[in-house]
């Protein structure tokens, strides 16, 4: 079903012309006094219904004016460039980053970016067009307080991941407001390559923990994911007998989900740095 916005009734002829994409009418209604940046209803205006509908002749012809605020907002919170970027426009978007003017993070109601919308729905050419930018902020915050980089590894976009992963500038450990590193949410949602991607930074905190104490091995070994507990296991940063807030190990939610092949991987790990020589198999399984 069409959200309202996307309806092209109740507007002027201008926002009708954008709608359909009809450059030359739009042209002739200009030049015959019609208001290039009209508020329709919901505040949309021509250029922010053209950059929705990836309408990039009519785009180019209202930004090539001084009438037309280029990052005018509707009662969403939606600027023109916004619309490009949740709609997939990317030679839309292109037209909008050439500019100076562009508030290239300007946020919706849900404090979403043009680079978040991009990386929730995976647009790698898209993204890499926002990270060549130098003013675009990799870090901001949704309010949910997801990043670019969480809402890629949340929506599984390795590809986006990957090249968020390559920049120096992109905080890894940043936490959502509930508590969730990018790893964690990886590790937690059961996706192996895109932890692994994590892991091959020197800068990630491999022992985040979320609310309820829980680290990404620990989330690894509760799901019985045998691959990705090697892999963190693989590391000489990783604690292995970290404790969640109700004192459980990875090694007891392994035991007590029956992941066998786990088990057998964490307690070589644990006995092998053991001072003692001591087991922890009854440890791990009475805590």
């Amino acid at each position: 079903m069409a959200e309202y916005w996307e309806r092209p009734s109740n507007y002027s002829g201008m926002h009708l012309s954008s709608f359909f994409g009809l450059e030359k009418i739009i042209d002739y209604q200009l030049a015959t006094g019609a208001i290039a940046d009209s508020k329709g209803r919901n505040g949309r205006s021509p250029l922010s219904i053209a950059a929705q509908h990836g309408h990039e002749a009519v785009v180019r012809l209202l930004l090539a004016r001084d009438d037309v605020d280029v990052n005018s907002k509707d009662s969403g919170g939606w600027t023109p460039l916004l619309w490009a970027a949740r709609s997939g426009h990317e030679a839309v978007v292109k037209l909008f980053l050439a500019r100076d003017d562009v508030d290239v993070d300007s946020k919706d109601s849900l404090g979403r970016t043009p680079l978040s919308l991009a990386a929730i729905y995976g647009r790698e050419a898209m993204v890499k067009l926002f990270l060549a930018r130098d003013d675009v902020n990799v870090d901001s915050k949704d309010s949910g307080g997801q990043t670019p980089l969480s809402l890629a590894v949340t929506y599984r976009h390795d590809a986006v991941v990957k090249l968020f992963l390559a920049r120096d500038d992109v905080d890894v450990n940043l936490k959502d407001f509930g508590g969730r590193t990018p790893l964690l949410l990886a590790a937690r949602n059961v996706h192996e390559a895109m932890v692994k991607l994590f892991l091959a930074r020197d800068d990630v905190d491999v022992d985040s923990k979320d609310p309820r104490g829980r680290t990404p091995l620990l989330w690894a070994a509760r799901n019985g994911h045998e691959a990705m507990v090697k892999l963190f296991l693989a590391r000489d940063d990783v604690n292995v007998e970290s404790k969640d807030s109700n004192d459980r190990t990875p090694l007891w939610w392994a035991t007590q989900k029956g992941h066998e092949a786990v088990v057998k991987l964490l307690l070589a790990q644990i006995n092998s740095k053991d001072r003692h020589g001591q087991t922890v198999f009854s440890f791990g399984a009475d805590n």
